[in-house]
């Protein structure tokens, strides 16, 4: 396949096949979810693959023999691990008669961090990535393709290139030049401030934290914590996406980058929440505990993080999608985004109308949102 004259797409079931420099050329060295490391770990341990929905077909434009851009890219037969929802796209293109899977997704597999994924060489437009990927859904036989958490500017850029576009959004908390907690708790008003103090205090009960990044995240440590991601995968009545196999190998390949909170009862961990770092920003992912202690999820995962950042002058904690509950605890309304390609004129007609409407109402709800934040008027 061909894009602009002078670039070839090509098409690879296996991030290997593309190789660790040039991706890194492409996607550089910050965001450790669109690493090689990172990418190459879920395809490694098994996480994606031959019977897990997500086959690896990631899109690379070369000139000549060099790879000038890639892209993140799964044929997808469902629509699990993705955090922006499309079944009912799915379940309408099926009762019109027509075939919603196998689609293509450029994402980060389970997953909703934000950042690039047109990883682009100097010298190449996101129009022409986009332009390969349309061509490659038309080779493929798929029916639609969708971006998930991209920037801004690609997702101007899809708009653009006649894609359709949808806003989501997360909760972020920006340190603000903070010296230590209790200098971000005194931004807080004085009722919030006293909610995160009463809930520090219950959930640290008996427990003492750490965080372990490089050699200290032992086989052993990993063990404890593949069972602490279980204990979640079970309580929301999921599947289990991550394999045992793919932390202990996340570890080993991305080191000091890899930050795990853990909570230790009497000598033995309780629990545990996964973080990776970036050059300026902490992402927490998955979390689970051993026990059900009051407010254990928001000291782990919001709190430590905070204190984590503060301690190694970081910029931002994104902590995941979802949850209106993180805004009491300092982590503000942030805007996501998504560019999605449909073939089905039908479908993308009413896809395009609904996501106008729900456009609006993102908005309108972000400022309610912002207005409940935490903060005191003169901070």
């Amino acid at each position: 396949m061909t894009a602009a004259p002078s670039l070839m797409v090509k098409v690879y079931p296996r991030i290997a096949l593309i190789g660790q420099a040039p991706w890194a050329a492409c996607a550089g060295h910050d965001n450790p979810f669109l690493s090689y490391e990172f990418l190459s770990s879920l395809e490694e341990s098994g996480s994606v693959g031959e019977g897990t929905g997500w086959l690896a077909r990631h899109v690379a434009l070369l000139r000549g023999d060099e790879v000038v851009a890639v892209a993140p890219c799964y044929a997808k037969t469902h629509s699990y691990g993705e955090y922006v929802f499309d079944h009912a796209w799915a379940n309408a293109l099926t009762r019109a008669g027509g075939h919603y899977y196998p689609k293509l997704q450029v994402a980060v597999p389970f997953t909703p961090v934000p950042g690039a994924r047109l990883l682009c060489r100097p010298g190449v437009e996101y129009g022409e990535v986009l332009s390969a990927l349309e061509a490659v859904c038309a080779e493929l036989r798929t029916s639609s393709v969708h971006i998930t958490f991209c920037t801004e500017g690609e997702a101007l850029a899809a708009r653009e290139a006649g894609w359709l576009t949808r806003l989501g959004v997360q909760f972020h908390w920006e340190n603000r030049g903070y010296a230590s907690f209790d200098e971000f708790l005194a931004a807080l008003s004085s009722r919030k401030r006293k909610a995160v103090r009463k809930e520090r205090q219950a959930a640290r009960a008996g427990l003492r934290f750490e965080a372990r990044s490089g050699a200290a995240l032992t086989p052993e440590i990993w063990r404890h914590f593949y069972r602490f991601y279980l204990s979640t995968v079970e309580r929301k009545w999921g599947g289990a996406y991550l394999t045992p196999e793919f932390f202990p190998l996340l570890g080993e390949k991305l080191g000091e980058r890899v930050v795990l909170m853990l909570a230790w009862r009497d000598g033995r961990p309780i629990a545990g929440a996964l973080n990776l770092r970036s050059r300026d920003t902490l992402h927490g992912r998955n979390w689970g505990a051993d026990e059900d202690v009051p407010f254990l999820h928001f000291e782990l995962c919001y709190y430590q993080a905070i204190e984590y950042a503060i301690a190694h002058g970081l910029a931002r904690v994104e902590a995941g999608a979802q949850g209106e509950h993180k805004i009491s605890r300092g982590y503000l309304p942030a805007r996501t985004h998504s560019a999605h390609y449909i073939r089905h004129e039908g479908l993308r007609r009413a896809v395009g109308a609904y996501l106008e409407a729900e456009r609006a109402q993102l908005e309108q709800e972000m400022k309610l949102l912002a207005a409940d934040a935490p903060y005191r008027q003169e901070a």
